[in-house]
This record gives C-alpha cells, sequence and structure tokens, in this order.
C-alpha cells in the first residue's frame, strides 16, 4: 500500500511541533518520552530513539507497521511495543504521546492513586490508579492496555504517562492536566500542614469510596445485587434509589434540577429517558428525544455501573457521547454526581 508523502510529511510536521510544545511546557527533559500517529490504517509515525523531543527534525520521525516493520531507515523508539500495541487494541486512537512528567512521576513514587479535587482535573481525569512498572521500557503492554480502557490517560509507576487521543494535541492536554494535578497536591500539603499529610492515597474499593461518600445510604454496598444491564429491574432500583436518598433530594432542590436525561445502549439502541423535577424522577419512558442523551457501547456502561469509570470522565473523553449543552447539564453538576453514586449500587452481571 502507498502512503501518500505530503500525509506523512504533514504528521511529521505536527509531531515536531507537539514536541516543541511539550519542551517548553516542561513535561519531557533529556532524551525521554516518544510520540507516535496513526499514518493510515496498520501504519504509523513514531520518533527515533535516542531523540530529543523538544529539538526534533523529519529525520527523527520514522514510519513503522503496528506489526513491526520499520519503513524508513533508523532505529525507533524502545518503546515501539506499546505505542504498536496501542494501535492495535484501540482502532480509534490516532495518537500516543508517552513521556516522564516530574510531579507526576514524584507523586506515584508515594502514592498508588491520585483522585483530583479541583473540579476540571476531577472531570478530564478521574481517579488516576498507578500501573506497575518493573522495567525501563514497557515490556507487557498489557496493564496499560487494561488501564486506557478505563481512562485515555495511564501513569506508569516509576516511569512516566502514556496519553492516547484522537490528535496529538488531545493527548497534550491530557499530560499537562495530570501533571498540574499533580503540583497542586504537592502544593496543597505544603499550605496544610508544612509537613508528612496524613492524607491516605492508597487505592480504595468502590464500596470502600461509596461508603465513605455518604455513609447513610440505605441499600446495602458490601454484597450488592448484581442486574442485568438496561434491565427493567436495573432501572427500577435506580428510580428506588434516587426518589429515596435524601441528599438526592437535598441537592435537586437547591439547583432547580428540572431536566429530561435519556441513556442509551450503543449496540441495541435501547434508550431509558428519566424525567426530573427538582431532583426526582417522576417519569422514565423511551424517548431518545430529549435535551441530555448519553449514549455508549454495552463494555463502557458495564464499567460505569460497576464503578470502574467516571461517567463525567468517561464523557469528556470520549469513551461515551453526550448529546446536548455540556455548559448547561454542568449547573447539575452535583446532583449528577450524586446519582452516578448511587448507581454504584446497581452493579451489573
Amino acid at each position: 500500500m502507498t502512503i501518500d508523502a505530503q500525509k506523512i510529511f504533514e504528521i511529521k510536521k505536527s509531531i515536531i511541533a507537539i514536541g516543541r510544545l511539550l519542551w517548553e511546557k516542561e513535561l519531557v527533559t533529556g532524551l525521554n518520552g516518544n510520540i507516535s500517529c496513526r499514518v493510515e490504517g496498520e501504519t504509523i509515525a513514531i520518533t527515533a530513539t535516542q531523540t530529543c523531543l523538544g529539538l526534533l527534525a523529519e529525520k527523527n520521525i520514522l514510519t513503522m507497521t503496528v506489526d513491526g516493520e520499520v519503513l524508513e531507515e533508523g532505529r525507533v523508539s524502545s518503546e515501539k511495543l506499546v505505542h504498536t500495541e496501542i494501535y492495535k487494541a484501540f482502532p480509534q486512537v490516532a495518537a500516543v504521546i508517552h513521556t516522564h512528567v516530574p510531579y507526576t512521576n514524584a507523586y506515584f513514587l508515594e502514592n498508588d492513586a491520585l483522585e483530583p479535587r479541583i473540579f476540571e482535573s476531577k472531570v478530564y481525569l478521574g481517579r488516576i490508579d498507578a500501573v506497575p512498572q518493573e522495567t525501563p521500557a514497557v515490556t507487557d503492554a498489557g496493564p496499560v492496555i487494561a488501564a486506557l480502557k478505563k481512562s485515555n490517560i495511564a501513569a506508569l509507576k516509576n516511569h512516566g504517562v502514556v496519553a492516547v487521543g484522537k490528535d496529538l494535541f488531545e493527548c497534550f492536554l491530557l499530560i499537562q492536566c495530570l501533571e498540574d494535578a499533580a503540583k497542586i497536591e504537592a502544593i496543597s500539603k505544603i499550605f496544610k500542614d508544612h509537613g508528612p499529610s496524613t492524607i491516605d492515597y492508597r487505592p480504595e474499593t468502590g464500596d470502600q469510596r461509596l461508603k465513605a461518600n455518604d455513609s447513610g445510604l440505605q441499600s446495602s454496598v458490601s454484597s450488592p445485587q448484581k442486574y442485568k444491564l438496561f434491565s427493567k429491574d436495573q432501572i427500577g432500583e435506580i428510580v428506588k434509589l434516587v426518589n429515596g436518598d435524601a441528599k438526592m433530594k437535598e441537592l435537586g432542590t437547591k439547583t432547580g434540577m428540572n431536566m429530561d436525561l435519556g441513556v442509551q445502549l450503543n449496540e441495541t439502541g435501547q434508550v431509558f429517558s428519566f424525567k426530573f423535577e427538582q431532583g426526582r424522577i417522576t417519569d422514565v419512558c423511551n424517548d431518545n428525544g430529549v435535551e441530555f442523551l448519553i449514549s455508549a457501547d454495552e463494555a463502557i456502561w458495564r464499567a460505569v455501573f460497576n464503578r470502574e469509570i467516571d461517567p463525567f470522565v468517561a464523557t469528556t473523553q470520549k469513551k461515551m457521547n453526550l448529546r446536548g449543552d455540556f455548559a448547561r447539564i454542568s449547573k447539575w453538576y452535583a446532583p449528577c454526581s450524586r446519582i452516578f453514586e448511587l448507581w454504584a449500587q446497581v452493579p451489573v452481571e
């Protein structure tokens, strides 16, 4: 297959530009880090080994297939395995950036998880759990792939981060956001007590996080019943929990939560639409013409209901699709967050 030379030229220009941006923002140093882009189908462009991302030239970017065949003379990055495996696992991914960001690396030397507290970071990142890494280069891409199914950015303990997206700038923004979140945590500790933090950042189970959010929930969280995905029983349980929750009633009234919100399963087109009045569900129907419609594949919905993916993060990272005005629904961020917390009590089979 012949690939247009102009297309390759433009992609290399983009890689050079993003490399310089990473360098200028101090998200990469020395000769660390690597960048790749999907050129077409199974062909990618990737930075060569031992190159400075801030001073890239066209000769430092080589084309290769995801099966490992290098199409230009030179030695590609030592991290080629993780890049090629990502493109194989995620056909929708068009760009990958791996770099060694200082604050993020420092944070995960001492902690196993980061749960941002600033709203923007919470929405774009969600909880980030560190991926164990025992070698200087990734030799087993499996754990990285698993992490990227939940978030478009993964943190590798003792190593760095890997971000994926529809283009290089999207990857850059994720890396910058995570580095900013780690930096804020570091500065926050200084302001808090000028000494070792007493905050426990060890990963919690979904049940533990739900208990911490509200110990007053009525249903059992230790061994919850599991429901068939998008079944009437599951939807009925969601309605019962939402309408019986005192905190949801308070938030819905306070924010004037009057809206129609639909959820859709992509594979079947099945839709359930919830009519909210002051945060209370007053009707459920199958109308997909609602103001706000969240749609996703079955695997993503399962991960959401099993508390493996935050719905806000899944939406901003395009794992889920939101139809409607995001700015308008954001005013109901608090009650929507409460709804998603309650969803953790209706896990699916």
